[in-house]
């Protein structure tokens, strides 16, 4: 008998008719990646749906209950300004950029000026101060850490009051001798505005700044030194361009902070209508005159401000670690 005839195994002819089984390619012990050698072939069926197994069923409602929370501050949120915006119907508007223009457009107009004026000399203050932070060991850097972050984390009103105090004639006489030696005043001034957002601005520029530095490599600053760089050359070409959108970031996100502080400015400068009223002075003026609709409006203004004020700082690519 002829081999493989009647001896239960295909002969060669037979073998090429047989339908191939399915295999998968798996790249695994020497085929693994990386490493050389052929594929491991093996014989894989159809993988039951991973969302109908239990630890996958687990793992949604896992996600679920964490997004709860998240969904339940966002509506919140969404509630108050869904609230503002229904509050004040359409004479209201009329009303406020009418009968108040005058009103409404000269708190606009001092609020932006005294907040540029305060970016401005946040920034050139935090500057050097965020870069001593982030580039050198000093001593007693946890001292100076706390003092910078005492007038953020500190109740604004005491900003307000220690102002007061420091340049009252109790305190250091500051305001007296301001007034006498170049004829102005700070205390219930315009003139005291700018100050009393620098000492809150400040100390949060200087951490947003930082913030910046640190996300820089120190030794690319080291290899332009070896260069042929001074300090001062590579502080300018190299550590500016590029903490460039960063500072940029954080400068918008300090003038954003200056625009809304009420509590110093309502100590040390007062709530005088015309004088002292930048937009959260002008908001509680209205509300303290049960001018309810008037107060909406402008409370409107300053969150149209603030939403663009943050699309610009995640058009730069700030983080949330500035807050």
């Amino acid at each position: 008998m002829p081999d493989g005839v009647g001896s239960g195994e295909p002969t060669h002819d037979d073998k090429r008719q047989l339908p191939e089984p399915r295999l998968t390619r798996h790249w695994c012990g020497p085929g693994a990646a990386g490493a050389r050698g052929p594929p491991t072939q093996v014989m894989t069926e159809p993988l039951p749906d991973a969302r109908s197994s239990p630890a996958a069923r687990r793992d949604i409602l896992f996600r679920a209950f964490l997004a709860a929370f998240l969904m339940l501050f966002v509506g919140m949120v969404l509630t108050l300004l869904v609230a503002d915006l229904m509050y004040p119907k359409a004479v209201h508007w009329r009303q406020a950029l009418t009968t108040g223009r005058a009103e409404v457009w000269f708190a606009i107009r001092l609020s932006l000026l005294t907040s540029t004026i305060t970016l401005i000399a946040s920034v050139i203050v935090a500057l050097p101060s965020a870069y001593v932070l982030s580039r050198f060991k000093l001593p007693g850097a946890t001292i100076i850490d706390t003092i910078i972050d005492l007038p953020i984390v500190i109740p604004p009103p005491v900003i307000g009051l220690s102002l007061l105090v420091a340049f009252g004639p109790k305190g250091f006489g500051i305001d007296a001798f301001l007034e006498g030696r170049f004829g102005f005043a700070m205390m219930y001034e315009a003139w005291g505005i700018p100050l009393a957002q620098f000492m809150v601005a400040a100390g949060f520029c200087i951490r947003a700044l930082k913030a910046a530095f640190d996300s820089i490599n120190p030794r690319l600053e080291h290899v332009a030194r070896s260069l042929g760089c001074s300090s001062w050359q590579a502080f300018w070409r190299v550590s500016l361009p590029l903490a460039r959108n960063g500072l940029i970031a954080g400068a918008i996100m300090t003038w954003a902070r200056a625009l809304s502080e009420f509590g110093p400015i309502l100590f040390f400068c007062g709530a005088t209508p015309g004088k002292t009223e930048v937009l959260p002075i002008s908001m509680f003026l209205n509300y303290s005159e049960a001018k309810i609709e008037r107060a909406v409006v402008l409370a409107l203004i300053m969150v149209l401000i603030a939403a663009g004020t943050l699309i610009s700082f995640k058009k730069l690519g700030g983080k949330g670690y500035l807050w």
